[in-house]
This record gives structure tokens, sequence and C-alpha cells, in this order.
């Protein structure tokens, strides 16, 4: 399983003409000889196994807030360090990514490490006598721990998820999970809607699917439906296999919906909006571009072309929130509307959450530097109460005013960088020329901009699973340019679907790699895995 450079050279050297590679030029070879590529090892795969595992099993076990699935997904990021450390044993390289997301995750955990020091005084102290800055230094390590397992996971995304194969596995996984997800979760409120797994009900909790909180379900949802819509949108999907994502997209949405999350149904809306003029607007750019290259008849077809398909993007965001609409009312009938309707003329329209943040605004106010601790927020907030503690409130019930409140203003710049460096990367991934790679990026960052909208309004990013989720599309968005297809392989992929067999039956990506020439699978495997290698970025 090691790797060497003769390996490596021999890897990415025949470009598919074995019988005659002595015609070939010798300087693209010498060119690519040096080039020390880690191949992908028997470890390496282990990880992308329990990556996706973690994906699915934090969601079944109630989005992992209690303390035993906490530990299983904790066990789950050592196990990926274990293997970690023998996949750069045996390929005699560390492969680390340069991806700077991963930047603000290590700076709110020195922060968190920070806060544990015996830095600040109390009135209630004696004269000269310092405390942790933390006001609750075991819910501060206690985040620490789930912060540096996030980060694990997260970095693990980042650094293995480097070729076109594994890049489809990952989004596939996602799909397929999220599609009988929905299937489960609508199941289940039909039959039993106040129970889990049809034996658990939650106590002063609202459960749907496999979450205590419904809004926390609608979050997922968010995330999950935005990928098959972004390779719908990027014109990824064959005709053929169109119908199969539309109405995966259509279950999910019809799930989200269901949980009369306004949140959720609000960030839903939002997101299709952003799809749609993020299509709008990519399709509008590389019209432009070609107007510049192209001349002639040729020019005018290919403006026509690009003007159907984005006129195409708008009916397809229009039709979608159209059937929507209707698909609510169809499962949910007119009580489906009426939370979102029926409450915005209320003494409260927020139900409570404009009380929760003017308290949190009075703690950043005290507290504008480091803020109160990571998760110390139960612990602080009851000092700020003006009704009495009438309810034990243990998050802001807004992620970005608890960001503010927990670390600060540190706490914040760093929230941003890591907002600003997401759209910047995945704006740029989504102008990929690879179809699949560029729905991606469209459905991932689509997902990331619908899950920020819905964290105004509720702490969905404080549930592990969500928060796992998140950080894999983050990462999926903005990973480079390795997990793009070569023109080669896409033309092999192109002949092999022509020359399938007439009932239409067609190898999967899977098997087309698998079964290719051997001398075309070294080279196409290696030309995936050159850009992945020490550092990705």
């Amino acid at each position: 399983m090691t790797t060497s450079t003769s390996n490596a050279s021999v890897a990415v050297s025949p470009q598919g003409h074995a019988a005659t590679e002595r015609d070939a030029p010798p300087p693209p070879d010498r060119r690519r000889a040096p080039l020390s590529v880690p191949t992908h090892t028997l470890w390496s795969r282990f990880i992308i196994l329990v990556l996706c595992l973690a994906l699915v099993l934090s969601t079944l076990a109630f989005g992992t807030v209690h303390t035993w699935s906490l530990a299983v997904f904790q066990l789950g990021a050592g196990i990926i360090v274990a293997l970690w450390m023998v996949d750069a044993w045996r390929s005699r390289t560390l492969r680390l990514s340069r991806n700077p997301l991963q930047v603000p995750l290590v700076g709110l955990l020195l922060v968190g490490l920070l806060q544990l020091l015996p830095l600040a005084g109390a009135a209630d102290l004696p004269p000269g006598a310092t405390r942790a800055v933390s006001f609750d230094p075991y819910a501060t390590r206690l985040v620490i721990i789930q912060l540096l397992s996030l980060l694990v996971y997260f970095a693990a995304a980042l650094a293995f998820i480097d070729t076109p194969k594994r890049l489809r596995l990952v989004v596939r996984t996602l799909i397929i999970f999220g599609f009988l997800l929905a299937l489960f979760a609508l199941m289940q409120s039909f039959i039993s809607p106040n129970s889990i797994y049809w034996i658990r009900e939650p106590k002063q909790a609202q459960p749907f699917g496999p979450f205590i909180n419904r809004h926390h379900f609608a979050a997922y949802m968010e995330m999950a439906l935005a990928l098959p819509l972004g390779l719908l949108f990027s014109g990824a999907v064959e005709r053929d296999r169109m119908p199969l994502y539309g109405f995966a997209a259509l279950l999910m949405a019809v799930a989200l919906m269901m949980t009369n999350s306004r949140g959720g149904i609000l960030s839903l809306v939002a997101e299709v909006l952003f799809l749609t003029t993020l299509a709008l607007a990519r399709k509008r750019g590389r019209n432009g571009g070609s107007e510049r290259r192209e001349a002639g008849a040729r020019e005018d077809g290919g403006r026509e072309s690009r003007a159907r398909a984005a006129l195409r993007s708008a009916m397809l965001g229009l039709a979608a929130v159209v059937v929507l609409f209707f698909s609510l009312l169809f499962f949910g009938g007119e009580e489906s509307l009426s939370r979102l309707f029926g409450t915005v003329n209320a003494e409260d329209p927020t139900t409570g959450r404009a009380h929760f943040w003017a308290g949190t605004l009075d703690i950043i106010r005290d507290h504008p530097v480091l803020g109160t601790g990571l998760g110390a927020f139960a612990a602080v907030y009851t000092r700020y109460d003006t009704r009495g503690g009438q309810m034990r409130l243990e998050q802001a019930h807004n992620d970005y005013l608890q960001l503010l409140s927990d670390a600060g203003i540190v706490g914040g710049l760093l929230g941003l960088f890591f907002v600003f460096a997401l759209f910047r990367m995945g704006l740029q991934r989504v102008a990929s020329h690879d179809k699949f790679r560029r729905g991606v990026a469209l459905g991932a960052l689509t997902g990331c901009f619908a899950v920020l909208v819905h964290s105004f309004f509720d702490f969905t990013l404080h549930t592990i699973a969500n928060a796992l989720l998140f950080l894999v599309l983050a990462a999926l968005a903005t990973t480079g340019s390795n997990v793009e297809e070569t023109p080669k392989r896409r033309r092999r992929r192109r002949a092999q679907r022509e020359t399938a067999e007439p009932n239409g039956e067609r190898e999967t990506d899977t098997l087309q790699d698998g079964e290719a020439p051997h001398a075309e699978a070294l080279s196409g495997d290696a030309a995936s895995g050159a850009q992945g290698a020490s550092a990705t970025n």
C-alpha cells in the first residue's frame, strides 16, 4: 500500500495508450515523474466510510444531543485520527488541507481554552482573587471537546474527499439518506406525531423524525434537499434521472414544511430564491464570456441556448415554490399554514424570542471581548432574565447572538471570517466547467445559506448532526479542483453511455472506473489524486 515516485509516474504517464507507450512524447512524463502522489490506501477508504457513517448515525441518534451519543460521536473522531495516522505511515505522506475555513474553528478552540484561564475578577471574590473567564468551565470544556471532534471530521472531509469518485459517493449518500429520512419522518408524523421511533415521547418538546426539536429537523432538510436541487439547476443530472432527483427534493421539502417551523419555511423560500438567483447569474456570466469568444452563427446559437437555460432555471425556481405551496396544503391542510400566517399579528410574533434576544444583548454589552464562555449561556442568562426565571433557557434562539455572548467580539470576527471565506470560495467553485462539480458546489453553498438564514431564529447549529452536515457541505462547496473530472474521463463516460445496452442499463461510476482498461484506470486515478496530495486546497 506504500506509494513511491515510480508508482506515481506509472500511474499518470500512459494516458490510456499502453500499446504505443514508446511513441509518447517524453516531456510530459518527465514533468509528472517527480510528483510523489499518495495513493488511496485502505485506511483512507475507512476514513470515508467512518465519515459517511457519522453523517447517518449522528442524525438517527436523536441528532446527537445526549451524553451517550456524544461519546460515540467523539469516539468516531478518535477512530478517524487513528486511521489518518496509519494512512500517513503507509503512504509516507500526511494529508492535510490548506482550506482557510479550518482557521476559524481552530481560533474558536483557542478562545475556549483561554476562557478556562483564571483571568477574570468578580465582586463576590476576595481582593486580588480571580476566576475563569467562563461562567461555566465544565460546559466550556464539553464544548471544546465537541468542537475538536467536529474539526476532525471537517479536516478529514477536506483532505480525503479528493477525487470525483469520492465526491459522488458522499453526495449520493447524503441525497439517498435525506430522501429516506424524509420518508420516515412523514410516516411517523402521520402515525404517531408525538413520538420518536414510535416508542419515545419527549416532554416539553415537539419532535419530528429522529429529532427532539422539529426546528432542527427542518434545518437538516434545508441542507439535504439543496444537493439534488443544485444538481438539477446546474444541468448535471441526466434527463432520465431528473424525476428521481426532483422527487427526492420534493419529498424532503414537504417533510420540512410539515414541521410547521416558520424559520424553516422562510429559510426554504430564501433557499430557492438564492439558488435561482445564483444559477441565473452564473448563466448570464457564462453567456457574456461566450459572446467575446464565439463569433457569427455559433455565437448566436450559444446565446439562444444559454438564454433558454436561464429561462428554464427561472421557471424551475418558480415551479418549485408553487409545488411546495400546494404540497403543503395537500398534506397538512389549512392548519399547516395557520402557524405561519396566523401569529403574524399576535402580541408577540417571535413567540418569546424577542425577550430572549434582549437579555442576550445585555450579556454581550457587559462581556464584549471574550464573552461569558462557550456553552455557558444557560448559567449566565438567569442573571439577566427580567421575568424572574420563569423559563429555563439554554440557548438564545439566535446562533449569531449566542456566538457573541459566548465568545465575544473575537468569536464574532471568527464567525464572520468563516462565512466570508465560505461564500468567496464557494462562488469560485460554482464557476467550474465540470457540471457535477458545479452542481455540488451550487447545492452545498445553497444549503449552507439556508441554515445560516434559519440561524437567525433558532439554534440549529448547536445540534451536532446539523453542525456536522453543515461543515461537510462547506467542505463540498469549497474543496479544490482535484474533485473535478478531467475531459478525458468525461469523454470516456459519455462514450460508455452511448454504447450502453439497448435496454437502458448503465453502469454506475464505480463500475465504470473499475472496468476501465488498466492503463486508463491508473492514469485516471492518479490524475485525480495528483492534486489531493499532502496539502489539498
